[in-house]
């Protein structure tokens, strides 16, 4: 499943390789993963905090690149997930190389101001992938939770987000 997602695109937002618009795709899949899925408070918390980090290392890596171009997030549904996707166009990674860090309470662990975006969004959502090439990097992250029960909110925020 590293290439394709599995259910239906809901949502697809190109935003500006920009801090600013971080809040933006933050909002947007939290409000669609709020409206249509099962998922606790603290769970959409967690992915809202994973996809700002996502965010963020995509707009590193853009700069990094001396690329302009615009960072992707796409989300899609299944029945018993919700599958978001972060794409930059830097020049890639390799996942396997990211160096371990220490725990949280190791006092070693003060010695890294950077590199603990990885890490974090690992412990934030149920599944972490990665796809990196030199033209880019795409984040696979997966929330695992049913479809919410499919109240009046659910359809507003499904008509708002499916709207072209």
């Amino acid at each position: 499943m590293a290439s394709t997602a599995a259910g239906t695109m809901s949502v697809e937002l190109s935003v500006p390789s920009r801090s600013e618009y971080v809040a933006v795709v933050r909002l947007v899949v939290a409000s669609l993963a709020a409206g249509t899925r099962n998922l606790a408070a603290d769970r959409i918390d967690d992915l809202k905090l994973a996809v700002s980090e996502a965010c963020t290392n995509a707009i590193e890596a853009n700069r990094n690149a001396g690329s302009d171009a615009a960072v992707i997030a796409s989300c899609w549904e299944a029945p018993e997930r919700l599958e978001v996707c972060i794409a930059d166009s830097g020049t890639g990674f390799e996942p396997a190389a990211l160096r371990a860090h220490p725990q949280a309470n190791d006092p070693e662990r003060l010695n890294f101001e950077r590199g603990l975006g990885i890490p974090l969004i690992r412990s934030l959502v149920d599944d972490l992938r990665f796809e990196s090439t030199p033209q880019g990097t795409k984040v696979w992250m997966t929330m695992f939770g049913g479809p919410d029960s499919g109240d009046q909110t659910t359809e507003i925020v499904r008509t708002v987000v499916d709207r072209d």
